[in-house]
């Protein structure tokens, strides 16, 4: 395995069009996901494309921007928090350094998909370097945009195969003005599966539902302040039980940061370790 360090986009295009005779390339960057970054065998050339961050557009009134691919989920998540807005499908990994590429390259949702859908749902446009080391430019930095061939939702879960992601453009969503969680330990995981399925069937329109092991019950609501204390008292109804704990303001926040560092995965696991 080669680790090829390109500075900018013309020098990753070069890269890719210099690889040894027969090599496969693989792209890297904030190596949060081993498992799917990790080059398989010697004819893999790995690009580290670390060195491409950085927001290029941002314009908070069209909900919108546009950042190099390796750019860090966090930087993303502080720049917007500064407008009250955020990535509403909730990318893992960000403390960790989980880049905005690697999210769509895995195709990576957090717990916030819940209610507003993956990846998918919220790339707009996306210029790779494919195969030849030609720039292709697809979609493009606004909403309403219908013109070509989506590839920016085909790059979604490509995992580097379809080319080497170098830009991306995203729209993204108010934050909510205030958010809660209750925490329901029930005990049993049939139980816990059984009432989490019923939950996401009903009409509560919750922000995220998290199951952990074993029969633990996490479930987000944001929104308007003043209805969250009557919309907790339907989600406490829909369960048939009290919640164990209530957390509101910077303790949900802490906790869904802990969520999204997937601390229950074992740190020997590799099949689903952070990647």
């Amino acid at each position: 395995m080669t680790v090829a360090l390109p500075e900018d986009v013309q020098a990753l295009q070069e890269a890719v069009r210099d690889r040894p005779e027969g090599a496969r390339v693989l792209p890297v960057a904030g190596g949060t996901k081993p498992a799917l970054s990790t080059p398989p065998a010697d004819d893999v050339l790995a690009l580290d494309v670390s060195g491409l961050r950085g927001i290029t557009e941002y314009d908070p009134a069209e909900l919108t921007f546009t950042a190099l691919a390796a750019t860090p989920v966090a930087e993303v998540a502080e720049a917007l928090a500064e407008h009250g807005q955020y990535l509403p499908f909730d990318p893992p990994l960000g403390d960790a350094g989980a880049t905005l590429g690697g999210a769509v390259a895995a195709g990576t949702a957090g717990s916030n998909a819940l209610r507003h859908g993956g990846v998918r749902d919220f790339v707009l446009g996306v210029r790779f370097i494919d195969g030849t080391g030609r720039l292709i430019s697809g979609g493009g930095r606004v909403v309403k945009n219908a013109a070509g061939f989506d590839l920016p939702k085909l790059m979604v879960g490509s995992m580097g195969r379809l080319g080497v992601m170098v830009q991306l453009s995203l729209k993204v969503f108010p934050r909510p003005r205030a958010t809660t969680t209750l925490l329901f330990e029930l005990g049993d995981r049939d139980r816990a599966v059984e009432v989490s399925s019923a939950l996401m069937r009903g009409p509560l329109d919750l922000d995220a539902l998290d199951l952990e092991p074993v029969g633990r019950l996490l479930v987000r609501l944001g929104g308007d302040p003043d209805a969250l204390d009557a919309r907790t008292q339907r989600v406490v109804d829909a369960v048939g039980e009290l919640p164990r704990d209530h957390l509101h303001d910077k303790d949900d926040e802490d906790l869904w940061r802990t969520v999204a560092a997937l601390t229950w995965v074992p740190p020997d696991t590799t099949s689903c370790a952070p990647a």
